[in-house]
């Protein structure tokens, strides 16, 4: 049990470094790491190992501490509300709606230069279950992003992951290829949550805190993108480039922005994904 949300994330990525099957809940006193009772010891043994290998490694890190932006959490409910809400207009893949047909993402068509579709693409849902799967999984990862980096940069990352992690897929299969949904751009939060945590200790990051952290977000594709009807390659690249982002941008970013420009980079990112849908529709 903890108060602090990074250290329960820290937690949960050493137990999923150790395939101990675990679930991270929000508790009125903090948060909580929920194991079976025959999975205690072995968590317990695995925390306490990761405690103290890190002990002598503790530092001043008080000017990494990101400014909270009020509101950041929410904006993982506020996406997920959109991607409902947006398919409530599109209705499913099944109908053939225009929609899809402008802007899922073709493989053909976006290595002919349809760009936009990397982006609408991430707004289409095949079905009801897609849909609200993207949308659970909305509310955690892009809230958690947008609280590590706030809003704006957060969101931007998202973006630029889940298109990267299309376009990488479109020029992957060259043709015969469409996908549609938001997973490329959940999974590359994955990354950036990963890259992240790395790097919020030590601008080098140890090999060991590295080593755990990747292992983590491989049994975690592993796990959650690897259905059968799931787009593998996309939720990969997706993955990798959220993960190379996050190294990038925790260097790169001595002092986390101010609130004001964090939301009007937030407003920029939507603006983004309606002009790319304009593009496609007319």
């Amino acid at each position: 049990m903890t108060r602090e949300r990074h250290q329960a994330d820290e937690w949960a990525v050493v137990l999923a470094a150790g395939s101990i099957p675990h679930r991270l809940r929000l508790r009125l006193d903090g948060w909580a790491l929920i194991v079976a009772a025959g999975d205690a010891e072995a968590a317990r043994e695995a925390l306490d190992a990761y405690d103290r290998e890190n002990s002598a490694d503790t530092v001043d890190v008080g000017a990494d501490i990101p400014v909270p932006v009020r509101g950041a959490a929410a904006v993982g409910v506020a996406v997920g509300l959109l991607l409902i809400g947006f398919f409530a207009v599109t209705g499913t893949r099944a109908n053939g709606s225009v929609w899809f047909e402008r802007g899922d993402a073709s493989a053909e068509r976006i290595v002919a230069g349809e760009w936009w579709r990397t982006v609408t693409a991430l707004t289409l849902h095949a079905d009801a279950p897609h849909v609200l799967g993207n949308a659970a999984a909305s509310v955690v990862l892009v809230g958690a992003v947008s609280q590590q980096l706030g809003p704006g940069v957060g969101l931007w990352l998202l973006l630029l992951a889940g298109a990267g992690g299309n376009a990488l897929t479109a020029v992957a299969h060259g043709a015969h290829h469409n996908s549609v949904g938001a997973s490329t751009a959940m999974f590359g939060a994955i990354g950036i949550l990963a890259a992240t945590r790395v790097m919020s200790r030590e601008r080098r990051p140890a090999a060991r805190k590295l080593w755990t952290v990747v292992a983590a977000s491989l049994a975690l594709l592993a796990l959650l993108g690897t259905s059968p009807d799931a787009d593998l390659l996309a939720h990969l690249f997706g993955l990798l480039l959220g993960g190379v982002l996050g190294l990038v941008t925790a260097r790169a970013l001595s002092r986390p922005l101010r609130p004001s420009a964090q939301w009007t980079l937030a407003v920029a990112v939507l603006v983004l994904v309606v002009g790319a849908w304009l593009r496609a529709l007319l």
